[in-house]
């Protein structure tokens, strides 16, 4: 496992939270729905930073096409509010941990309501 210095970690939370806010204020893409940041990753370099959100948009890959395309505003908007000497590029991916939990839920459930019925 990658080891993630502490200053790294404060400017990937900061970013986190000024994208959530600046997401669902500032951009009008009706492609994107209901967004939220789970994660970001910054570089060592502050040169890029990986975006980890979840949409309940239908089209998934439009919502990424979406915030892919509006990065570059993004990341001026982000300049502003944080004090930084280099603001970091925009990469979003979409994560699937949340997708996977429910499906683990979904299967602990039948398996618990399986078991139900088999006791005599």
């Amino acid at each position: 496992m990658r080891k993630v210095s502490n200053r790294l970690s404060k400017i990937g939370d900061a970013i986190k939270q000024d994208l959530a806010r600046l997401i669902q204020m500032e951009l009008r893409d009706p492609r994107l729905g209901m967004v939220s940041v789970t994660d970001v990753e910054v570089s060592k370099d502050l040169a890029h930073a990986n975006v980890y959100v979840t949409t309940l948009a239908e089209d998934k890959r439009a919502s990424l096409a979406a915030l892919n395309a509006a990065g570059g505003v993004l990341r001026s908007l982000l300049a502003k509010n944080l004090q930084l000497r280099a603001t970091p590029k925009l990469r979003f991916y979409y994560d699937e941990s949340v997708d996977r939990g429910r499906q683990l839920s979904a299967l602990i459930d039948r398996a618990i309501a399986a078991d139900g019925q088999f006791q005599p």
